[in-house]
């Protein structure tokens, strides 16, 4: 393993999660859960496959994942964040709110996921925890569906879709990231291009204000 061979916090966690690709199979556990080795190449367009196990098998030495055979019907291996990996979730949180200023502009050929807003939905907090219980749908152009779930003052993410979202949001990457991290008003989202359906009011309680 190459190492700046400094006796500092910053390059010690570098030499563990500086490589290029790392922190982004970290970024697919945390969206996905546990996943298959094809479910992080869909997450990660771009890598070779041999890149990635050689990632995979570093994270794992690292104890910051761990693998496991799934039973039938999945009957294959698994990997998910041990303990000591979930605790990048600030980390990428950071990363994720440092990096709103480069997301102003549409990402021309840039591929894109929805679930790759799970991490800025993570740091959404709902204004009004007194209130029922409501599941968000989120669908950006080309991609798959993001489901925010707010319940009891707590604010829940997975892949995947509801039958009968409290409301929807529909559009161009860009729009759907600057309305979820406060760097995009919902009504100048919506004059921009951004498909709004379901309860207004259910989407303003969890924005940033």
């Amino acid at each position: 393993m190459r190492t700046y061979g400094q006796y500092c916090g910053i390059a010690k966690a570098l030499d563990t999660i500086g490589d290029r690709w790392t922190l982004l199979i970290v970024r697919e556990l945390f969206a996905l859960g546990p996943c298959r080795h094809t479910d992080l190449r869909n997450g990660l367009p771009g890598i070779a496959s041999n890149l990635l196990v050689d990632r995979l098998r570093e994270l794992e030495e690292a104890g910051l994942i761990h693998r496991e055979a799934a039973p039938p019907p999945v009957a294959t291996t698994l990997f998910s964040l041990t303990e000591r990996g979930r605790e990048l979730e600030p980390v990428l949180r950071e990363l994720s709110r440092w990096g709103v200023p480069l997301l102003r502009e549409p990402g021309g050929s840039d591929t894109f996921r929805t679930h790759w807003l799970d991490m800025p939905a993570r740091a959404l907090t709902d204004h009004r925890p007194d209130q029922p219980a409501i599941a968000l749908q989120l669908h950006a152009d080309g991609s798959e569906d993001l489901v925010i779930e707010v319940k009891d003052g707590s604010v829940h993410t997975h892949a995947g879709r509801v039958d009968h979202p409290t409301a929807s949001l529909t559009g161009p990457p860009h729009l759907l990231a600057a309305t979820l991290l406060g760097d995009l008003d919902l009504s100048a989202a919506v004059q921009q291009g951004l498909r709004l359906s379901g309860e207004r009011e259910a989407v303003l309680r969890i924005l940033p204000r």
